[in-house]
């Protein structure tokens, strides 16, 4: 290992060291992984010692392991699944994946995916273990004692299944050889819930922090890009050594060794081709090296300029990432041709192609799961929601930079002065609602009854729920509260009570109903203006809560003199109120709503006749599922 990388490592470690924050305790492994790949036969034979510690206060007599790739085989789960879920359709389309489909069913014996365990030892003792598919059962047979540490050896044989879903050798789509995520046995995540040894039917993931140095021999024509550094960069080169050698250095080896490191991370990816391409970029003042390897064998030219794009854009919108969403800590990261769309991984995304919007959103997945890593089972929404809200931001920002013009304007990196757009979103947040399938976002993620409603609730609700946070606390509290989360949680597993009681602290108002009502019932909001009338120089305004979740309401009047009056109505379950958010508007703010009073009463000293139009939310941040009763336009 050279000087220089060793230096990085310990630099990583002493930011984590730094940053880590009291309270709930955290399970730790660490992996040292040999792997021996035959691109003859699609298999590895893998060896693996890992170094557990029970940080937590309970005696462990058994734990549990991942194996993925068990999941490839005819009448996996998987498989019987994504058939079940086409025999449903929605919108006329059959609800299964359509990279799934029942494309398992028909495998081969040679196209199948397996992990087989040959030996398992904890401590030197061998250890009974137990098939349970895509989970490894294992019995100890000494319980592993609280604040201690135990080390498992295991050898492994796997076969690289045909590319299905997200793991796999020769998609033909992208002509990528080997996709190499979830291709390991790897242990499950014990947490104060107790152990999680989900299967793997379609989705998500929960790991354990960890350091992970892995070494995988393959033939020598191969070129890689994973999660981690190149430890000896200087035996590989292809941009990889100091002297960004453009090919690899000669062997007269069969096989080539590249071993890679990667510290406080809770997964491991890499990809593998004989003909990937390797553009670096290196970010300014010390920051992460950049990586964007691609496969191009035609070596055409648009898509040269296309993944050269992925790799100028990424540093441009990096700046904005870190100051809106927190610092980016680890030494690099790699944009990977691969998969069958988009995935992420920790420093590390495999790209079914260099579509920048996808690129935006699998990199800020670095944030959303692979620095504060909830449990993606049962909070993907909290996954995949905010990383979407993230992605409508650096969009909006990237798109802002391309139309100034280069040199008369400086960068901003204020969110105030952008076009964001979240209408996607909301639109199909309220598609959801009106197809009848939404289920509540608690619902564990592969328990949804429709690939469709999950979709739209991890996604679409998801995202809906930090834009609409921010009509509730106010835009700049929410931006605030986002870097606070991120400096609290990182590193922690946070569910969704923590990220609540952080907003309550800093919003200073009550939250639990927000959560309560948005993510544990599908009750919708849907507020109307009711009548309006004068009496004695008063005029009133009634508005009529017509959905069953109540919300706070900003009340926006327009007067035929082009003055305009926000009258700022808070819910009484908050014990609370935002901050004025337009300082130069006029703003009332009036006795709170009791949630359970359908009827509110707004009155103003103002003529009626003045009056131009009403407008309950006309920021269009509340989810109103009917928009059509927000809006009166007055024609005196």
């Amino acid at each position: 290992m050279n000087k220089s990388l060793l230096l990085s490592i310990l630099m990583i470690n002493s930011f984590f060291s730094a940053s880590a924050q009291p309270g709930r305790w955290q399970q730790r492994v660490t992996y040292k992984m040999q792997i021996e790949v035959d691109v003859n036969t699609n298999r590895f034979i893998g060896k693996q010692k890992i170094e557990y510690s029970n940080n937590a206060p309970d005696l462990l007599n058994r734990v549990f392991f991942h194996l993925y790739f068990n999941a490839f085989q005819p009448n996996s789960g998987m498989d019987i699944r994504s058939r079940e879920l086409g025999k449903q359709y929605v919108g006329g389309r059959p609800d299964w994946d359509g990279r799934v489909k029942d494309r398992i069913s028909k495998l081969q014996e040679n196209e199948m995916g397996y992990q087989k365990i040959i030996t398992l030892k904890m401590n030197g003792i061998p250890q009974p273990f137990k098939y349970h598919e895509t989970i490894l059962e294992v019995n100890l047979t000494k319980p592993i004692a609280p604040k201690s540490k135990v080390v498992f050896e295991m050898e492994y044989e796997a076969q690289i299944p045909l590319q299905v879903r997200r793991s796999g050798r020769d998609n033909p789509s992208t002509g990528v050889r080997y996709s190499m995520s979830q291709w390991y046995p790897k242990i499950c995540e014990y947490d104060y819930e107790g152990w999680h040894p989900t299967p793997y039917i379609a989705r998500e993931f929960y790991g354990v922090w960890g350091d992970y140095d892995v070494s995988i021999n393959i033939d020598k024509n191969y070129k890689l890009g994973g999660t981690g550094l190149l430890a000896n960069a200087n035996e590989i080169g292809w941009g990889y050594d100091q002297a960004n050698t453009d090919t690899l250095m000669p062997t007269n080896k069969e096989k080539r060794k590249w071993h890679f490191v990667g510290n406080n991370i809770h997964d491991f990816v890499w990809a593998a081709d004989p003909d990937y391409k390797h553009l670096v970029r290196k970010m300014p003042n010390k920051g992460p090296v950049l990586h964007v390897i691609y496969n191009n064998p035609s070596n055409n030219s648009s898509s040269d300029q296309a993944w050269t794009l992925v790799a100028d854009a990424a540093v441009k919108v990096l700046p904005f990432m870190e100051a809106h969403f927190g610092k980016y800590p680890y030494p690099q990261y790699s944009f990977i041709h691969g998969g069958d769309g988009g995935m992420e991984y920790p420093m590390a995304t495999l790209l079914a192609g260099p579509g920048l919007g996808t690129v935006f959103h699998e990199w800020l997945h670095s944030w959303y799961q692979m620095m504060l890593g909830t449990n993606e089972s049962l909070y993907g929404w909290m996954d995949e929601g905010f990383t979407e809200y993230a992605t409508d931001l650096v969009e909006a920002y990237y798109a802002k930079l391309m139309t100034e013009t280069a040199g008369k304007k400086k960068d901003s990196l204020a969110i105030t002065a952008l076009p964001i757009n979240h209408s996607g979103t909301y639109k199909a947040y309220f598609a959801l609602v009106k197809s009848g399938l939404e289920e509540p976002l608690t619902t564990h993620a592969d328990h949804f009854n429709t690939n469709y409603a999950y979709t739209n609730a991890a996604y679409a609700k998801g995202c809906v729920f930090m834009e609409q946070l921010g009509y509730v606390i106010g835009d700049s509290t929410r931006d605030k509260l986002l870097l606070e989360y991120y400096n609290h949680w990182r590193f922690k597993h946070p569910n969704s009570n923590d990220l609540m009681v952080l907003a309550e602290k800093i919003s200073n108002m009550k939250l639990d109903w927000y959560k309560e009502y948005f993510c544990n019932t599908t009750k919708t909001i849907n507020y109307a203006i009711d009548s309006l009338w004068e009496t004695n120089g008063i005029s009133n305004i009634r508005l009529k809560r017509i959905g069953q979740m109540p919300m706070p309401i900003d009340l926006q009047l327009s007067f035929k003199d082009s003055s305009t009056e926000i009258h700022y109505i808070p819910l009484n379950l908050c014990f609370g109120e935002k901050p004025a958010e337009n300082i130069s508007q006029k703003r009332f703010i009036h006795d709170e709503w009791n949630w359970a009073n359908p009827f509110y009463v707004v009155s103003f000293n103002r003529s009626l006749r003045d009056l131009k139009s009403v407008e309950i939310d006309h920021s269009q941040r509340m989810a109103d599922t009917d928009r059509k009763n927000n809006l009166l336009e007055i024609n005196w």
